[in-house]
Parts: C-alpha cells; structure tokens; sequence
C-alpha cells in the first residue's frame, strides 16, 4: 500500500464552499425569478425543485473546480477538464430537475 496516491492531494473543505456557491446561486436566481413573476405565489410544492435543483448545481460547481483548478491544473488537460466539467455541470442540473419534478408529479 505504500504506492497509493493521493488522489485529494491539496483537498481542503473550505475551498469547495465557495464553487458550490456559485453552482447553486444561478439556479437558485432563476428559479426564484420564475416563481416570483408567475400570477400564483409560491406553493408548496415549488420548494423541492427549489432545494433539489441548486444541489445539483453546487454538486456541479464543486466538480468543475475539482477538475479545472484542482486536478488538471494547467495545459490542454485543463481545457478539456472545464469542457468536460461545463457539460457535466448541465447535465448535474438536469438529472436533479428531473428527480425534483418527478418527485413532485410534475413531470409530464
């Protein structure tokens, strides 16, 4: 077991707060925006997409900055790390409004 490595080299708790923020906070803002302009205020059933769907976001942004600043820190891995992370990131946001709006029975 001596040749492991460590995968989490440089892997702090406190950075990841950050990138999940801003995952989660754009989201969250179009969310809020949508909800807040329809005739019908909100309603109970609007809060788990509104909880769900930002938690993929922030799962988003913590892989994003895991693979472009953390993993593959410069070169043409880099690139393709954000590239990869960017489709990802959307890909985290769909999956948890599928399962946010499947959960509530309004997905049709």
């Amino acid at each position: 077991m001596g040749n492991s490595t460590n995968f989490f080299q440089g892997f702090h708790i406190k950075k990841l707060g950050l990138p999940a923020l801003l995952g989660a906070i754009a989201p969250f803002s179009l969310l809020l925006f949508i909800i807040l302009t329809k005739e019908d205020m909100l309603e109970s059933w609007m809060l788990v997409p509104l909880i769900l769907i930002p938690l993929g976001g922030a799962a988003g942004g913590v892989f994003f900055y895991l693979m472009g600043f953390l993993w593959f820190p410069k070169g043409n891995q880099k690139l393709i790390a954000i590239i990869f992370s960017t489709l990802l990131y959307f890909v985290a946001l769909w999956i948890s409004a599928v399962i946010a709006f499947n959960f509530t029975g309004h997905w049709d």
